[in-house]
């Protein structure tokens, strides 16, 4: 049957930051919906904000298109532009190599809910306020390249 169960989908909230980008994650709760389904030519996820989490640190991927859609509550996406918020029925588009980096972040009382579309991992992730990259997909390391 194609709809989803979400209870039957485990929720986490992994990352693989480096201990000291991890934090403001820490909240964030997702379920890897495309996985889950069988989807193989994008990611889908069903992410929870808990108050004062952010979706991920400030980012924008070179070769991956990414899109949100808001289900419930607030957040706040941060950008190159500024600041917008995000509510209910709100979308957002991120194409690929634009150079917009691009943050949701929780600042309310209450949670919120969205489904964010893209293929993880597919390539270059540029992390513009802080010390950190990722190459064509692999593991975290500093901009030039060395180790966490």
């Amino acid at each position: 049957m194609p709809k989803l169960d979400l209870d039957a989908i485990p929720q986490t909230n992994r990352t693989g930051y480096p201990p000291h980008y991890a934090d403001v994650v820490q909240g964030r709760w997702y379920r890897r919906l495309g996985l889950a389904s069988g989807l193989t030519d994008y990611g889908v996820s069903h992410v929870v904000l808990k108050p004062g989490a952010w979706s991920s640190q400030r980012h924008w991927h070179a070769g991956e298109d990414e899109f949100v859609v808001m289900i419930s509550g607030e957040a706040v996406l941060v950008d190159d532009d500024g600041e917008h918020p995000m509510r209910p029925g709100d979308c957002a588009a991120f194409p690929k190599g634009d150079g917009n980096g691009h943050v949701l972040q929780n600042r309310s009382d209450a949670e919120c809910v969205f489904i964010a579309v893209g293929r993880p991992n597919a390539s270059d992730c540029h992390y513009p306020d802080i010390d950190m990259f990722i190459a064509d997909g692999g593991g975290f390391t500093r901009k030039d390249g060395s180790a966490f």
